[in-house]
C-alpha cells in the first residue's frame, strides 16, 4: 500500500473503510454496504483501481472475487495519523491532543481521561 492515502478518491476511501470494519467482501457487498451506491459495475472498477494502486488484493472463492484490504487496519491508522500529524499538526502530538480534547474533551469520561493520562504517564517513563 502506498504510504499516505491522498491518492484515493472519496469513494475509494469508503470502499476501504467498509474493508477495514468488515474485513472482506464481495463486490456485491461492497456495494451495498456503501451510501448511495454506484452501479455494480462501479464498484467492480473502483475495486480494479484499488488493486492497481495496492491497496487491496482479491481471492476467488468459486465464481466471485473476495477483496481484502492489503495491510492490517492498525497499519493504516499509523499511516493516517503520520499523514494527519505531518500535515495539520507540525507534526506535534501536544498540538494534536490539544484539539482533540478541544472538540471532545467535555464529552469524554473519567475512565477515558485517566487511561489517556496512564498512557502519558507510560510514555515519560519510555522516555520518548
Amino acid at each position: 500500500m502506498s504510504d499516505d492515502s491522498r491518492d484515493l478518491s472519496r469513494r475509494e476511501r469508503q470502499i476501504m473503510d467498509l474493508l477495514f470494519r468488515v474485513g472482506r467482501a464481495t463486490a456485491a457487498e461492497v456495494r451495498e454496504g456503501l451510501p448511495d451506491a454506484p452501479s455494480y459495475s462501479a464498484v467492480r472498477a473502483l475495486l480494479r483501481i484499488l488493486e492497481q494502486k495496492g491497496h487491496v488484493r482479491h481471492e476467488e472463492e468459486g465464481r466471485a472475487y473476495v477483496f481484502l484490504p492489503v495491510v492490517r487496519r492498525d497499519a493504516a491508522r499509523q499511516t493516517a495519523l503520520s499523514h494527519l500529524l505531518k500535515t495539520f499538526f507540525d507534526n506535534s502530538a501536544e498540538q494534536a491532543v490539544a484539539a482533540l480534547l478541544a472538540i471532545k474533551g467535555e464529552k469524554m469520561s473519567e475512565a477515558e481521561l485517566d487511561r489517556m493520562s496512564r498512557l502519558i504517564d507510560a510514555a515519560k517513563k519510555e522516555g520518548r
